[in-house]
């Protein structure tokens, strides 16, 4: 059965219908912070595909509930669909990456959070075009925790996953507490953008409303505080 096909017989399921304004409420979250080249048809599509996968998956004993796991599921669907694409030019990984490295070396350097003017003095670059860089890693890349290596299935398994090995679930346990120990010691600015966007799933421009900046500032500070993390958490693997 094509993708075409399977989309076509989940519409005409109840379930599907019942869980249809998931897929579109995570669906139009990310398209907020893409580029007009990624169509929500494929998005949608794409989400829809992956609340078949996860009514074929969720296991009920494992403690999460269906629409947490579904969400999981979906999202992930539609960032695979969007990896697919492959619109994403060579330069920008090449400039996430260099940036994250340049915040770990002046963290480790200083002891203190980063700043705008440091990171692009070490880059060699004025403030205005470090914030445009990273505007391009917003726009053309998906910051997300995947970037650590870290798939969304890693938080949602749980602890009491029988398939893991003691050192697995103790390996799980310790990067979700480094994980939580980063995201508290963020910059305030940077932890309230994730918070709003993450726990509220408030899109870039509502959150700009929020705070009193503009939506793009609010994508550039999204972007910064993602390779913030990804520098701090940089030696844990998946």
């Amino acid at each position: 059965m094509t993708g075409a096909d399977t989309y076509k017989k989940i519409q005409d399921d109840d379930f599907a219908e019942r869980y249809a304004p998931l897929v579109k409420r995570i669906a139009h979250h990310l398209m907020a912070r893409l580029p007009a080249s990624v169509q929500l048809e494929d998005m949608l599509q794409a989400g829809m595909l992956g609340l078949l996968e996860a009514r074929g998956n969720f296991d009920a004993n494992k403690g999460a509930s269906f629409e947490t796991f579904a969400g999981i599921r979906i999202r992930g669907s539609m960032i695979d669909e969007i990896r697919r694409g492959d619109w994403v030019p060579r330069s920008v990984h090449k400039n996430a990456r260099s940036i994250a490295a340049v915040i770990k070396d002046i963290e480790q350097s200083t002891g203190r959070d980063a700043r705008d003017t440091e990171v692009a003095e070490h880059l060699g670059v004025e403030v205005a075009e470090y914030r445009q860089m990273l505007m391009d890693v917003s726009n053309g890349h998906m910051m997300d925790f995947e970037g650590m290596g870290v798939t969304e299935d890693y938080f949602s398994q749980g602890l009491s996953d029988s398939s893991q090995t003691p050192l697995e679930k103790i390996q799980k346990e310790d990067f979700r507490n480094s994980l939580a120990g980063a995201i508290s010691s963020l910059p305030e600015r940077e932890k309230l953008v994730l918070a709003l966007y993450y726990d509220e799933e408030l899109n870039l421009k509502e959150i700009g409303e929020v705070m009193g900046v503009s939506e793009s500032r609010i994508s550039q500070i999204n972007s910064q505080a993602m390779l913030r993390l990804q520098s701090r958490l940089k030696d844990w693997k998946k």
